[in-house]
């Protein structure tokens, strides 16, 4: 069978992406050769190929539950916001330069070729490809030139359904309007709606359900319940970012930063249930964390200007001293040095910033950008932080980063094995230390190492932690658990007749 099926949305974060990721295990699941496509992402949270390429992490996730390797061609082109108005512009995985918004939409069209060709591909090797729109196909003002939404699928002729979050509020407003903001050629494509996100009794929806069907004289496919997840989401529409707190047991801090990046990377802390994870913006939520971590940036001058004038210099200062844990990942690690180096403007109009000199280290920005995957070995150890974890265990992650640090005389607590080199850095105390490393947290071996030395000098009892040496194990199972709930909550043969083109 050849088919393809497109999900739209009636706004960014009405659960596209794990719907797409749903269709994929299910389409695998039956038999089917599956990948996703998106064409156009804007998210900060990426992730490099085994050649060294960049692309969204939905498209990633959705390929995992496809059970195949990401490629680029599943997510042609890739938007990174660097300011309000502009972004760092990545094609077929390759950050070309930074634009502003108002250039990009004059010149995007130009990459038709590169996006249908990109899907081409894909369609080669697979019998159905599961096709993800960005944001709503109701914006009106971004209709001409559109290559993601409805212009993507008129040029594709890809069968499209509609998904309204009913959690926010609205749904059916949002879907009836979308539907009557589309052109009749456009409109002539959806094929059904879903309702994504439900709570409650279903009876109770029935009578609005019927009402819709003879709005927009269109069948709903289904209505998806409200599922907690724990899979990688594509950007900063999340709950993740809700500031919880409790007493748990462990406490970990994540520095929320305007312009964060691959806040990915501490899904995993997620998995233990003593481990209490939160996102805070302001000193006064510091709360002395067991561990407290600067993540990655897209602009990190920028972001490292916004926390001083914050005030975080003096309580990171008063938190270092006083022995608590801090970490650094891409631009954080960046940050806890003592200077950045930004001679060519590459990320900002400040040639040099001091850092918070924890770390005696330098960073310098370069105009072309590091993306590799990595294997390496932990190779640092101490009596204090990092108590027998010398030499291993094994790690595996990614770099994505655009600076190039000199690490000088000071510790490294990474060997890259692929490279033959050393990556990272630790302070004499051994209570702070930094990484390129993105991902680091999803090699559990180490996460729960890490976790049990924190629990060591709480006095909190150590835990064996999950069956599983790799967040993707996990992760194996919570694509079939989506899957599974949205086979039972959608009409699938009518799904399959769509996919055909017979729906």
């Amino acid at each position: 069978m050849k088919g393809k099926i497109m999900v739209q949305g009636t706004a960014s974060s009405a659960g596209k992406s794990l719907l797409c990721a749903a269709l994929c295990r299910i389409f695998r699941q039956d038999g089917f050769r599956v990948a996703p496509f998106k064409a156009q992402n804007m998210a900060l949270n990426s992730y490099v190929t085994a050649d060294g390429l960049e692309m969204g992490r939905a498209q990633v996730m959705q390929a995992e539950a496809a059970g195949i390797e990401p490629h680029v061609n599943m997510n042609p082109v890739l938007l990174k916001p660097t300011s309000d108005q502009g972004s760092q512009v990545v094609v077929m995985g390759r950050a070309l330069r930074n634009m502003p918004a108002m250039d990009y939409m004059q010149w995007k069209e130009t990459l038709l070729p590169v996006i249908d060709g990109a899907f081409e591909a894909l369609s080669r090797d697979h019998e159905i490809i599961v096709i993800e729109g960005a944001g709503s196909p109701a914006e009106i003002n971004l209709r001409e030139k559109d290559l993601v939404n409805m212009g993507l699928a008129l040029r594709l002729k890809a069968p499209v359904l509609l998904t309204g979050d009913i959690d926010r509020g609205g749904v059916f407003a949002s879907l009836y309007g979308t539907v009557a903001l589309l052109q009749p050629e456009e409109q002539e494509l959806v094929k059904g709606v879903i309702i994504n996100k439900f709570r409650g009794d279903l009876k109770v929806l029935q009578p609005g359900l019927k009402q819709l069907e003879e709005l927009i004289e269109r069948p709903v496919l289904g209505v998806v319940p409200f599922m907690k997840i724990n899979l990688d989401d594509e950007d900063s529409v999340t709950d993740r970012f809700r500031v919880r707190s409790g007493n748990k047991g462990l406490k970990i801090k994540v520095l929320l930063l305007p312009r964060i990046s691959n806040f990915t990377d501490f899904n995993p802390l997620e998995l233990d249930d003593d481990v209490d994870l939160s996102y805070i913006r302001k000193p006064g939520e510091l709360d002395e964390p067991d561990l407290l971590v600067i993540p990655g940036s897209k602009n990190t001058i920028e972001d490292l200007l916004y926390l001083r004038r914050a005030g975080w210099d003096y309580h990171l200062k008063n938190y270092v001293e006083s022995g608590g844990l801090l970490m650094g990942i891409c631009g954080g690690l960046q940050m806890l040095g003592r200077r950045i180096l930004d001679q060519d403007q590459v990320e900002s109009t400040y040639p040099e910033v001091n850092g918070f000199g924890f770390l005696d280290m330098e960073t310098v920005m370069e105009k072309e950008k590091s993306t590799r995957q990595v294997e390496a070995v932990w190779s640092y150890r101490d009596e204090n932080y990092f108590s027998g974890m010398d030499g291993k265990p094994a790690l595996k992650g990614y770099e994505i980063h655009m600076g190039q640090t000199d690490y000088r005389a000071v510790d490294q607590p990474v060997y890259v094995k692929s490279a033959g080199r050393w990556e990272g850095a630790v302070n004499e105390k051994g209570n702070v230390f930094g990484t390129y490393l993105h991902g680091i947290f999803d090699n559990l071996a180490w996460t729960r190492q890490l976790l049990n030395g924190l629990r060591h000098r709480r006095g909190l009892p150590e835990k064996r932690g999950l069956p599983y040496d790799h967040y993707r194990d996990f992760k194996e199972k919570e694509y079939d658990r989506l899957a599974d709930t949205v086979r039972e909550s959608l009409d699938m043969e009518l799904v399959y007749r769509i996919v055909k083109n017979r729906g």
